[in-house]
């Protein structure tokens, strides 16, 4: 069997065990809270990780772009969510074409998606379902008051080729609470209004941990639990020993003994560090950092009684794994040093 070091780098390393063993640890947690589970695609961007979320329980998948849908429908998915204000003819004829083949479900926060999506779908026998995207906290996109919720829930449902769904949310992160009264009341003033509300979709992985049984919520969108990183390791979700996910380096440079460098540099861990200050870490070398990225270079500061050799091979945890399987074109599945298995990011760079 052809093992990790037969592997040009950079590369794509999944931990297939350590993958599996998340899927199986959020669905559990889940079922144990009443919740549905419909993950997010964007982290693994696989149908093979897609198949193997919904055999373990989750209801269907969330996709944030049309074209990702489209994959996922080819690969056999389907249920899918598209929490993403879908604009303009082209778009719209797509998502039309992909209503006829899955179960879909979309979103909107503004009379403007909810006009092109109105014109487009007309079959009363068969209507698109569309939640109300609420801002809870984030400060993104979504409705600023329950009244507002409403008012788009009362145009949605007189559409005739359209359904209210529910309302969805991406809350700020560490402010479930927030969150959780925001959308409480947003349930009740469409409840006064005449209007039932039975799905209430939120994301984020590391709050999904806090939720409970009592929760307004009905569904969550987890995305990075699958391959966890180390800003999820930072709030807690898990241990370096979770992470799935770890790009395969090489040592091209040692400078001085305190800096080593890495053919790895924004193009293959991105910079996007959300909030953290590096950019990653070196497993097995305890205290060893990547503390700078240019294009084709990963700065590597090491503690004074750490050494690389150079052409040495090391595996990086970056900080938010979700861009980083945008960045390559395959990802290599593996047990322990051996290679399972090479597959293409099949919606990798999917933007539209």
């Amino acid at each position: 069997m052809p093992k990790i070091h037969d592997l040009d780098t950079p590369s794509i390393l999944i931990d297939a065990a350590r993958a599996e063993a998340n899927i199986a640890r959020a669905q559990a947690h889940a079922d144990r809270n009443g919740l549905k589970l419909r993950p997010h695609i964007k982290t693994h961007k696989l149908p093979y990780w897609a198949k193997k979320q919904v055999a373990a329980g989750a209801v269907g998948i969330t996709c944030q772009k049309i074209g990702e849908a489209e994959v996922m429908a080819d690969a056999g998915l389907a249920d899918i969510f598209l929490p993403y204000n879908i604009l303009g003819r082209a778009k719209l004829e797509r998502l039309k074409a992909l209503h006829g083949r899955v179960t879909l479900s979309v979103t909107a926060d503004s009379r403007d998606t909810l006009e092109g999506l109105a014109a487009t779908f007309t079959d009363t026998g068969h209507p698109l379902s569309v939640l109300v995207e609420c801002d809870t906290g984030m400060g993104r996109c979504g409705v600023q008051s329950a009244d507002e919720a409403v008012a788009l829930a009362k145009v949605i449902d007189k559409a005739g080729g359209l359904s209210f769904g529910g309302l969805m949310t991406y809350p700020a992160a560490g402010r479930a609470a927030e969150a959780e009264a925001w959308l409480a009341g947003a349930k009740r003033a469409l409840a006064a209004s005449g209007l039932a509300c039975d799905r209430v979709s939120s994301g984020g992985t590391p709050d999904m941990w806090r939720s409970a049984d009592t929760s307004v919520v009905t569904e969550y969108r987890p995305g990075t639990y699958i391959y966890l990183d180390r800003y999820q390791v930072a709030k807690g979700v898990g241990t370096l020993d979770d992470c799935a996910l770890t790009v395969l380096a090489t040592v091209v440079s040692h400078p001085t003994p305190n800096r080593a460098i890495l053919d790895s540099g924004s193009k293959a861990l991105s910079s996007d560090t959300l909030g953290l200050k590096d950019f990653g870490e070196l497993l097995g070398v305890p205290g060893a950092l990547v503390t700078g990225l240019s294009e084709e270079h990963g700065t590597v500061t090491l503690s004074d009684n750490a050494g690389l050799r150079i052409g040495e091979r090391v595996r990086v945890v970056p900080d938010h794994c979700c861009v980083v399987t945008n960045l390559f074109n395959e990802v290599t599945l593996i047990d322990g040093e051996t290679i399972l298995e090479t597959m293409p990011v099949a919606a990798r760079g999917l933007m539209g």
